[in-house]
């Protein structure tokens, strides 16, 4: 008998999290999969023993009976809570291996915000895709897009990007953004054919990256743009202003791959355009 792991969301009340647990339970109820309702006490910094730890736990638990019931009441899902200690991010991440997804609200959402965003540390260094969730209203959105670079971790993002597209009966758009030669600004050191030659080949990237999704997803429609004047964060930004999900592949650099993000990923959540979804390596293959 096949186990289907629970999607799993962290809550502290406030307006982005709030949506996230009601995206996660959508999304949950229509993969027919259970709910994990998530609240992280941080004890980092309570000696034992501590007077109040006890009433941050009550509190804690009372948030989680709060937002149970705001599911139970709109969605059939079965829906579980769990009261977690450490550090939000650090918590989120380590239970992160018992679900399928994990979901947590957008933070902030302020421009230029601090890379300890708690948002940014979970999709940094949790063990599935991770979800993040803004305020926006997704009524009249409609498509998904996903952006790619060639790289092993686009080519997953859109193979999870074309099964979510196809599951929800949305088109897919496919972004590859691309610095090219600029012919005034590069003059005297590249030619206008070299940025053509570039291009093409840049297109047959884009290409071999959508290869193999009409034979697997015949009934999906699937839109490519190659942008070559915009950053791969604006492109996407932009492309995903109407969408309902945006998908990106988490891509670390150096010799701390496993808790860094990509610079693409880690833009896009500070410019938060739709819930997005940064895929892992190791759970590519999940359908939740």
């Amino acid at each position: 008998m096949t186990i289907h792991k629970p999607i799993a969301v962290g809550t502290n009340d406030s307006a982005q999290s709030q949506a996230a647990v009601l995206w996660a339970a959508r999304r949950a109820q229509r993969a027919n999969v259970p709910l994990v309702i998530l609240h992280v006490v941080d004890d980092r910094w309570v000696a034992d023993p501590y007077p109040w730890f006890g009433v941050l736990e009550e509190a804690g638990d009372k948030l989680l009976q709060v937002a149970a019931g705001r599911i139970r009441g709109t969605f059939q899902v079965p829906v579980t809570t769990r009261l977690l200690n450490g550090s939000v991010g650090g918590a989120l991440a380590k239970y992160s291996g018992k679900a399928s997804m994990l979901v947590v609200g957008s933070g902030t959402g302020h421009l230029g915000g601090v890379l300890a965003d708690r948002a940014l540390q979970v999709a940094a260094t949790a063990k599935v895709p991770v979800a993040v969730v803004g305020t926006q209203d997704l009524n009249g959105r409609s498509g998904v897009v996903v952006g790619v670079d060639g790289s092993k971790e686009a080519t997953l993002a859109v193979s999870f990007a074309a099964a979510e597209a196809d599951r929800e009966g949305e088109e897919l758009t496919v972004v590859y953004a691309v610095r090219t030669p600029d012919p005034i600004v590069d003059a005297g050191l590249s030619s206008t054919t070299l940025a053509e030659l570039i291009v093409q080949e840049e297109r047959v990237v884009l290409s071999e990256t959508v290869a193999g999704l009409e034979e697997d997803y015949p009934d999906l429609k699937v839109h490519q743009i190659l942008e070559t004047e915009k950053t791969p964060v604006d492109a996407l930004v932009d492309a995903a202003a109407g969408a309902r999900l945006l998908v990106v592949g988490s891509r670390g650099r150096g010799g701390i791959k496993r808790l860094l993000l990509g610079s693409t990923a880690h833009g896009v959540l500070k410019h938060l355009p739709c819930p997005t979804v940064i895929t892992r390596i190791q759970a590519a293959r999940n359908k939740a």
